[in-house]
Formats: structure tokens, C-alpha cells, sequence
């Protein structure tokens, strides 16, 4: 048995979780003043930009009749953003639809995230490492982590659960809630495919790969799975990113269970599986694709919607719909509710006037600790209302709210009126 570490390392803040959400979290909490140590399980940042693919920021701008993009919160999403785009990883945002996205490739996401952490002075970060065990405590948290089967202890006085899946809540103790299987939203697998002439991804070009897919069903060469698959134009010249929806319950699992490790599993045998069997058919059934190939396959799918936690305000679709607003409110909710609970694509649900909703500190606050931040998916949130606040930038909003409330409480301050308006001026309109 490895023995524990002798030696406890003090921080005010820990983040959980590197993705969109606690890399805000992390970096906004260092420069609000707090000693903070980020743990991240894979070797880079980014989450879903950069594990899964993900390779278009939503929820960056507001929803709008009129085209032009305008940013929804300017605090960190805007400040990453514009770095992503000084930096030649995204292209100005493109409009579909009513909805503005940031298109971004996730080699170069994951190296801006690298040169944005490493530029802060007080922000430890920890890749590889998966936390075993989290202790609650009056004054904060003890968390015990491996890398590779050499242990780690951390005491932070406040912190953040933005793992996706509320690992560090479930760890803790607190009070999680799921969806039901039935109803959760799908996974989506994504991998990049290159040698796709420019041609192939506009309309018409779009719409030859539609039937052809539909004939290589027909002709018995691909799975159901590959129906709604569907390609997206990289940053790169000749490449594409290909995404297939996948309904969680595969070949190997019957059930969809995002935090079963065999789940897990068939859905990475399955998705790579239908990737392969699409590059194959293309090649013999698309003369312009008969060079394509794999560029890149994902660390993981696409995991949409999973455990969240309890916190002291769960928001709620009418809170989204109705464009609410709080005493509390420290960021804006910008994308409309994107319900995936089928394979057959989305089903949207816009706000019901022009004003965009807020979304509450107290959702970002555990019920069991005042201590206890979630920012992204791990927010205390309906299942569809998760539809909305889980995409990149409301997470980055979020995780900025959440770092900055967790620097104040580690200073054993509550988050009183004038510091809630101060959050709100940083990162609200």
C-alpha cells in the first residue's frame, strides 16, 4: 500500500478540474490575490476544447436578430477570446443562424491556455493528477491526489468543483443530483479528418456527404451511428472536424451511464469505430475524400451532461427563458437551451424577450459549504436548464465567478453586496 504523503501543502484556493471553467476559476482566483493550485487530470487545459475536440466557443456573445458579435461577458471569456484570435487559434466568429460562435482549433487552444497559467505568479498547476479523496473541514478541504502512483495532500480554505462531473462534491460528501439515463443529453465523439477539399464543406458539398452517408447505411458499410454525423471546416487548410452524436447506449452497454467506466469504455470503441468506418466508405464512395484520413482522435468524447451539484439557487429553465434576473446575478446566460436527448440534433429553446437571464452566485455555491464553489457543468442546474449554462463561454463566465468568490472567502470573508457587485462589474454588462 502507498503510504500517504508527511507533508500537507497549504493553498487558499484549489480548482478541480482544468477545463473552460476552472481554468477561469484558477486564474481569476491567483489574481484576485489567492494562492492556487489547479488539478487536472489530463497533460493540457481546455476540457472539451481540447479532450473531446470541441472545437467552436458558444455562449461567448449575445443572442442577437442583427448580425454583428457582440461579447456577453467581458471579464475572462473576452480576455481568452481575444488571445485566441491574436494568436491565429480562431477565427472571427461566425454566425449561424441566429447564434455567433468562435471557431478555434484545439492544438492551438490547448498552448494559449499553457502561455495564460504559466503568466500567473501565484497559480500552482498539477497535470496527470486525479484526486482520491476529498475531506471537508470547518476551514476548508484536504484533498489527496495521485499521478502516476505518487501521492499528493493539499489543504485549501475554499474551492472549486469544476471537474464536469462533480467529482470533488461527490468525494465530499455533498448532495449531487443526475438526470435520469433516458433524458440526458447525448454524448457527441469528435475526430479530425484531413485531405477534405474546401469544396466538400460548403452547402452543396455538405449535402453530397448527407446522401452518401445515407448510401453507405442503405448498402450495409456504415452503423446506424454514423447518421448524424456532420462537418464542421478547421482553422486549417484541408481539414475538418467531424462530429457524430452518439446515443450513449451502444454496441457493448445497454444503459448510458456517463460516470460508468465501462460505458465510458464502448463509447470510445464505438465512436472510433464509426470514425473509421466513415474515413473507409468516404474513400471508396467520395472521389474528391479518396485521400482523407485521421488527423487527430480525441483523449475522450464529449461528455454533455452528467452529476451536478446541489447549491443554494438551482436554476431552472424558466429562470433562462424568462430572462431573470438577481440581487446576486454575476454573469449572463447567453446560448438558448440546446436539448440533446436524441440523436435526431437538437432541439432549441430561445429566451421568451431580449433580455438575456443571469445567472446567480448562489448557483455556484454549494448548499452543504460556503466554502464549496461549481462553476460549468458541475453548476447547481436543472436538466434543462444544463442545456444552456454547460457550453464553453458561460462556463468561462461561471469559472470566473466562482475563482474570484472563492479568493474572498479564503480570506475568510463572506461574499457581501459590494463584492458580488464587484464580481458583476468585471464580468457582466
Amino acid at each position: 500500500m502507498i503510504p500517504a504523503p508527511s507533508t500537507i501543502q497549504p493553498f487558499d484556493v484549489a480548482v478541480i478540474g482544468g477545463g473552460s471553467a476552472g481554468m477561469a476559476a484558477a486564474v481569476c482566483a491567483a489574481r484576485a490575490g489567492a494562492a492556487t493550485i489547479l488539478l487536472e487530470r489530463q497533460g493540457y487545459l481546455g476540457g472539451m476544447a481540447t479532450s473531446a475536440l470541441v472545437h467552436s466557443v458558444c455562449g461567448l456573445y449575445l443572442l442577437r436578430d442583427e448580425a454583428g458579435a457582440e461579447y456577453a461577458n467581458p471579464g475572462f471569456p473576452r480576455e481568452f477570446a481575444e488571445r485566441l484570435l491574436l494568436s491565429g487559434a480562431a477565427q472571427s466568429p461566425r454566425r449561424m443562424g441566429r447564434l455567433d460562435v468562435l471557431l478555434h482549433h484545439p492544438a492551438e487552444f490547448a498552448l494559449a491556455a499553457d502561455r495564460l497559467v504559466r503568466e500567473e505568479k501565484n497559480l500552482t498547476v498539477r497535470f496527470h493528477t486525479e484526486v482520491l479523496a476529498l475531506d471537508a473541514a470547518e476551514q476548508g478541504f484536504r484533498i489527496e491526489t495521485t499521478c502516476r502512483s505518487s501521492r499528493e495532500s493539499f489543504f485549501a480554505k475554499s474551492l472549486v468543483d469544476s471537474s464536469g462531473d462533480a467529482v470533488a462534491a461527490h468525494l465530499a460528501e455533498f448532495p449531487t443530483e443526475r438526470t435520469a439515463a433516458d433524458r440526458l443529453q447525448r454524448p457527441a465523439y469528435i475526430f479530425g479528418l484531413g485531405g477534405v477539399p474546401s469544396a466538400c464543406l460548403e452547402d452543396e458539398g455538405r449535402l453530397r456527404l448527407s446522401h452518401s452517408i445515407v448510401e453507405g447505411l442503405r448498402a450495409g458499410r456504415l452503423s446506424r451511428e454514423a447518421m448524424g454525423a456532420h462537418f464542421l471546416a478547421s482553422t486549417r487548410p484541408g481539414e475538418a472536424f467531424c462530429t457524430i452524436d452518439l446515443p450513449g447506449q451502444s454496441w457493448e452497454h445497454d444503459a448510458y451511464d456517463p460516470l460508468n467506466p465501462e460505458c465510458l469504455t464502448a463509447l470510445e470503441f464505438t465512436g472510433r469505430e464509426i470514425a473509421a468506418q466513415l474515413v473507409s466508405h468516404f474513400r471508396a464512395a467520395v472521389p474528391e475524400l479518396s485521400g482523407c484520413h485521421v488527423t487527430h482522435w480525441p483523449a475522450r468524447a464529449g461528455i454533455r451532461e452528467s452529476r451536478s451539484a446541489i447549491t443554494q439557487h438551482v436554476l431552472t429553465e424558466d429562470d433562462l427563458l424568462s430572462g431573470k434576473s438577481f440581487d446576486d446575478g454575476i454573469a449572463l446566460a447567453t446560448w438558448p437551451l440546446e436539448i440533446r436527448e436524441r440523436t435526431t440534433g437538437p432541439k432549441w429553446r430561445f429566451p421568451q424577450g431580449p433580455k438575456p437571464p443571469q445567472i446567480p452566485l448562489r448557483s455556484l455555491v454549494a448548499e452543504a459549504s460556503d466554502r464549496f464553489f461549481v462553476a460549468g457543468r458541475c453548476m447547481g442546474a436543472t436538466h434543462e436548464a444544463q442545456a444552456s449554462i454547460r457550453v464553453m463561454g458561460t462556463c468561462m463566465a461561471t469559472g470566473e465567478a466562482a475563482g474570484i468568490a472563492a479568493a474572498i472567502r479564503a480570506s475568510d470573508n463572506e461574499a457581501t453586496a459590494p463584492q458580488i457587485q464587484a464580481i458583476r462589474e468585471r464580468i457582466t454588462r
